[in-house]
């Protein structure tokens, strides 16, 4: 009787090591709301809602309305850190043109789909802060901080300055 369990449990085990029956659930991130604030305290704005290529993003509002709402999508890419996609209230992605390293034609919000250039990283900063890391490894640049509706964002920061620092309010409806 004892053989039978040991092969039970071994042909069990083979089943589970093969992929075949998954005991777990998946670890995927469910999407989240969110409102983007650069340093100085002003909201992120997806102009028109999104589905742009001109004129894409504002940093001056300082108050969050629907503009300023953006939805973290997990990738699922597998990388250590969590890849987001950032959708607009169109339902669009942000896309750092080129995978990042930009100051110029830096960002677009009409992706209809998640692929390399529409992924960011957050990486924790501390005190409520966080940089957004590009594709290409570049991190996200406010501005003066923030404040603006043209030369809002840049691409091509290689280390973290205050600019580069966002807060992330989430979880809302």
């Amino acid at each position: 009787m004892k053989t039978l369990s040991t092969l039970g449990f071994l042909a069990t085990a083979l089943v589970l090591n093969l992929g075949l029956i998954s005991t777990e659930a998946e670890a995927k991130n469910a999407p989240t709301n969110c409102y983007i604030q650069t340093y100085n305290g002003r909201y992120l704005t997806a102009v028109g809602g999104g589905g742009r290529i001109h004129d894409v993003l504002h940093t001056d509002a300082t108050q969050a309305k629907a503009w300023e709402k953006f939805t973290l999508v997990d990738s699922d890419a597998g990388t250590p850190n969590i890849t987001y996609g950032i959708r607009t209230k169109t339902g669009n992605y942000l896309t750092a043109v080129d995978g990042g390293g930009r100051i110029r034609d830096v960002m677009h919000s009409d992706a209809t789909k998640l692929r390399d250039w529409e992924g960011f990283q957050l990486e924790s900063l501390g005190r409520g802060y966080y940089a957004i890391k590009t594709f290409s490894g570049n991190y996200l640049t406010a501005v003066g901080g923030g404040g603006r509706i043209t030369d809002t964002i840049h691409s091509d920061a290689t280390r973290i300055g205050n600019w580069e620092k966002f807060k992330f309010r989430c979880g809302i409806k």
